[in-house]
């Protein structure tokens, strides 16, 4: 189970909570078989209709969502289920919450004492690596990589919770060193960021959106309030869904997008935390997120 939704699955998929008693039609079948090439020469193709979206990476494989409740899956040869996992519980799951109306976003999430945290930011930011730092201090996880909102009330966003993951480079996972995890092994030579399975510090309760943090590096830790006019271009930027351009946005799919950001840029405190350089460091960020928040609290 993640996200709310309960999988039916040929693939094996270890990073998702097992349930007590497995219902008589999951929500999501994600079945094995062949599937038709779009592209043979491309490293990774896509193509993406209203009802059908076609994802493939020659190292990886071949993935078809149908319907935001089934995913084919077409291995490469050789592969194993941990590598299929990578993207499968990555892009491709996003675009599948996407299509079923969720507002996904590329960040890792944070549950603080009722309030959450959302960090936002280019690739190598310090995300999972923020996050984890976070759970050491003894905060929990919402969702890692993949965070999908629930937007169908404007005015309360709310954080779905994922499942029990980490993923943080070696240096990042030494300096943290999360005493409750089990660490996966590295799934490919070419990904350098090892799965860090969480025991405890998990949230499996939906959250409020409280804040969203846009990371930058700096010389010190350091929290400035983003304009109104500059938030909902950051939340476009780093939804998930367009990491794959306009053609992932057909028909209605982009008004409703855009109207999605908007709520969310309205409604939702958007900041740029500086966070210095250094994961020796790291504990400076996370007490000013924590003053942050609580601050909040206080206006409440």
């Amino acid at each position: 189970m993640a996200y709310g939704l309960t999988f039916g699955s040929e693939v094996l998929l270890p990073e998702l909570e097992p349930m007590a008693m497995a219902p008589a039609v999951a929500d999501i079948m994600i079945n094995v078989g062949p599937l038709p090439q779009h592209s043979a020469d491309a490293a990774a193709a896509f193509h993406f209709e209203a009802h059908r979206q076609y994802l493939t990476w020659q190292t990886v494989g071949a993935f078809l969502i149908s319907d935001a409740s089934r995913i084919d899956v077409d291995p490469a040869p050789g592969v194993d289920d941990a590598l299929i996992a990578f993207p499968l519980l990555g892009p491709v799951l996003a675009l599948l919450l996407h299509q079923r109306g969720l507002l996904v976003l590329h960040a890792s999430a944070i549950a603080v004492g009722g309030k959450s945290a959302i960090f936002m930011g280019d690739k190598g930011a310090g995300k999972s690596t923020t996050a984890g730092a976070m759970i050491r201090a003894g905060h929990d996880l919402l969702t890692d990589d993949v965070v999908a909102l629930d937007v169908s009330k404007p005015l309360d966003p709310m954080i779905v919770p994922g499942f029990p993951q980490l993923k943080l480079a070696s240096d990042a996972a030494a300096a943290i060193s999360l005493k409750e995890a089990e660490v996966r092994p590295l799934v490919h030579p070419a990904i350098d960021k090892t799965q860090h399975r969480l025991r405890g510090a998990f949230s499996s309760d939906m959250v409020p959106v409280t804040r969203i943090y846009i990371l930058e590096r700096g010389a010190r830790a350091a929290i400035l309030p983003l304009p109104s006019v500059a938030s909902l271009p950051a939340i476009i930027k780093f939804s998930y869904v367009t990491r794959f351009g306009r053609s992932a946005l057909p028909s209605d799919f982009a008004a409703t997008h855009l109207r999605q950001c908007a709520q969310l840029a309205a409604h939702v405190g958007v900041c740029r935390l500086e966070v210095p350089t250094g994961l020796d460091r790291l504990g400076e960020a996370v007490d000013l997120i924590e003053a942050d928040l609580s601050f909040d609290n206080a206006l409440d």
